[in-house]
């Protein structure tokens, strides 16, 4: 990740509401065949001291990324847009593009059977809460065992941290504005979760 200082970010508190708001992540791993990358949601273990996500992945993904023998990446990619020229004050200028993005290092530990139900369950319960009549795993607990025998579920203790929130610091007020507004509601290239990551910045 390029170090850029005004970009940077360092605060952990930071990168765990990133993680929260984001949990569909890239897991990278250095293999002896070469680089394999998997895609999987992952969850804050928010018990945890510092940084620790769970997951699982499906067989037989967790011999193809070597899981648990090494230390391996996790991308977690924030709200990223596209920015234009235009929205800047008719100065000479280039395209960019704005965005929240963390990498997490570590080594997955294996979890047992009954901690993958169990973070399985969290995960599903996770996302269903938003519904008035949530569909959890345990409802179907017979079936849900028999799936997740398909899988392999890891906690990875994240041991460093590299995090980037680019969001047209160090631009004047009036053009940050403009770029907030036209991300928010303009006719093209709309993104207002980058509006609001760039309002926390310039507010704070």
């Amino acid at each position: 990740m390029r170090h850029t200082p005004s970009y940077i970010v360092t605060d952990p508190e930071e990168v765990k509401r990133l993680i929260r708001a984001n949990p569909w992540a890239t897991i990278v791993s250095n293999t002896a065949q070469g680089l394999i990358a998997s895609h999987y949601p992952v969850m804050l273990d928010e018990n945890a001291e510092g940084i620790s996500v769970v997951s699982h992945v499906g067989r037989p993904d967790d011999r193809a990324l070597e899981l648990g023998e090494h230390e391996v990446m996790i991308i977690i990619q924030g709200p990223h847009g596209y920015v234009s020229p235009s929205w800047y004050d008719g100065k000479p200028a280039v395209p960019t593009w704005n965005h929240v993005t963390a990498h997490l290092y570590g080594t997955p530990e294996i979890l047992s059977d009954d901690e993958n139900w169990r973070v399985l369950s969290e995960l599903v319960s996770h996302f269903e809460h938003e519904f008035p009549e949530p569909n959890l795993l345990e409802d179907n607990e017979e079936y849900g065992r028999r799936i997740m025998s398909g899988t392999v579920g890891f906690r990875m203790h994240v041991t460093r941290f590299e995090a980037r929130a680019k969001l047209s610091q160090g631009k004047s007020p009036e053009i940050v504005e403009n770029v907030m507004s036209e991300l928010d509601h303009g006719a093209h290239y709309s993104q207002p979760d980058l509006a609001a990551e760039m309002r926390r910045v310039h507010d704070s």
